[in-house]
This record gives structure tokens, sequence and C-alpha cells, in this order.
């Protein structure tokens, strides 16, 4: 079970680096702009939902490219929503709202939306096929639901030492999942491979993220100088060590009953 609470502590603790230092899910954002925009064909949309909004990365991507008359977000931690307010002084839109919590937890999800998105979130959702039913259920005839998430080679170097992380699911597992409710429209998925000075600089990263929000557990110095001894053994590199991203793209259009 995915400790919620913690995953909210951390992310706290990481909004003001986590855009500094969140590149591959900043990129991710672009990415998944440009498939919505591709896929949806749209000019400007009604009303967009918007889940795991973080520090606003997918928000501004996706009003850089399209205007928005409605824009309802939600993210489990909730000073995001000051960071989306000064992203709509650069990119007007009609109407705000934002709601805080775990979107697992019942929290207000809108009606008649013609785009759910969501970048870099959906990996923290235990019950996908809930969620996904969910979404279903408040987008309007030919709404989009448009995500990225992370697949099973996602910080594969991590997991490899013997170290716990999210249970990851393949592109064909969502697939799966999303064809029960949604027609598939575009889906993809990508390796991208950084390159680190050192493992003590994987770490910085991911705590500078916020996604380290697995464990409470604390580490030992024998158990941290075991970390560092294996990630240098088997990852290194002749600039440092890697750590591995597995990004998932996919564009789902709601199914006509």
């Amino acid at each position: 079970m995915i400790d919620k609470q913690l995953v909210c502590e951390r992310f706290r603790r990481s909004l003001g680096s986590y855009e500094k230092h969140a590149v591959v899910q900043n990129r991710m954002a672009s990415n998944l702009s440009e498939m919505v925009c591709r896929e949806s064909g749209e000019l400007s949309f009604g009303r967009v939902f918007e889940v795991g909004s973080g520090t606003g990365a997918l928000t501004g991507e996706l009003l850089k490219r399209r205007q928005v008359e409605w824009y309802y977000a939600n993210d489990i931690v909730e000073e995001s929503r000051g960071y989306l307010e000064k992203l709509f002084e650069r990119f007007p839109v009609g109407e705000f709202g934002f709601v805080a919590g775990d979107i697992e937890s019942g929290g207000v999800i809108p009606r008649g939306l013609d785009l759910v998105v969501s970048n870099a979130t959906l990996q923290w959702i235990a019950d996908l096929d809930g969620f996904f039913r969910r979404i279903r259920d408040h987008l309007a005839p030919g709404g989009m639901l448009a995500f990225t998430t992370f697949g099973p080679m996602n910080m594969h170097e991590v997991s490899t030492i013997g170290y716990s992380g999210l249970a990851y699911r393949s592109l064909r597992d969502i697939e799966r999942l999303a064809e029960k409710y949604f027609d598939i429209g575009e889906s993809c998925e990508e390796q991208v491979v950084l390159e680190f000075s050192s493992p003590e600089a994987v770490l910085h990263h991911i705590r500078a993220t916020g996604v380290n929000g697995i464990s409470r557990s604390s580490w030992t110095k024998g158990r941290y100088r075991q970390f560092i001894d294996g990630y240098l053994e088997r990852f290194s590199t002749e600039e440092g060590v890697t750590l591995t991203y597995h990004p998932i793209y996919c564009c789902l259009k709601k199914r006509n009953s």
C-alpha cells in the first residue's frame, strides 16, 4: 500500500527544488502537451481538469499552446495552488478552481469535462482501473484523458541494488485497463538515461524531486554505504553513474456508449 500522507510530505518538501531538478518530468509535460494538441485537433478547450498539478509544468505547457476557458486542478499538496495562480497571471483562463487532496479518496471531480490531463502522477494511484472508470464518467462525450506515467524500468538502478520502489505497470498493462473504458489514441514509451557524478548525487536528485515517498524507514550508516558501493559497482560510467527513467505517454478518448 502507498502511504499517501508520506507522499504528500515528501512532495511538499520538494516544491521549491522540483522545477529545477525534475528535468525528465518537465520534458514529459512538453511532449504530452504536443500529443494532446495533435490528438484533439482543437484550437481551444472548454473545461479542463488536471490531476497532480504540482508546480505547474504541464499546466504551463498546455496553456502555451491552447486557450482554456475553465481550468480545474487537483494536487495532494495544497501549496500547489500558488504555483498555478502565478501561471494564470501569464496565461489567463476564464475560471480557475483547485481542490487539494488524494484523488483516490473521493476528491471532487467536475462533470462535463472536455479534457483531463496528468503528468507523472498515475504511478501513485493504487486502483488505476477505478480511476479510469471514474474519469470516464466525468468526461463529456468525445472527451479525452491524456497522461504520462512511468514503466517498469523506471529507476531500475535503485531497485536492482535491493531498495524498494513503486510497482510500475507496463504500457500494455495500462492499455488493457484503459481499453475497458476508452478508445486508445496515441500511446508510446521511451527510456531516458541521466548521468550523475556519484550515487550521492542520485540520492540528492531523488530527494529534490520528492519521488522518495515510498518508505519511512531510516538508513543506517551500513545500509547507506552498501547502497553507495553497490551503485558504483553496477552502474558506473566514465562520467559517473546512471539513473534511468521510463516515461509512458497515453491519449485516450471516451468511448461512445
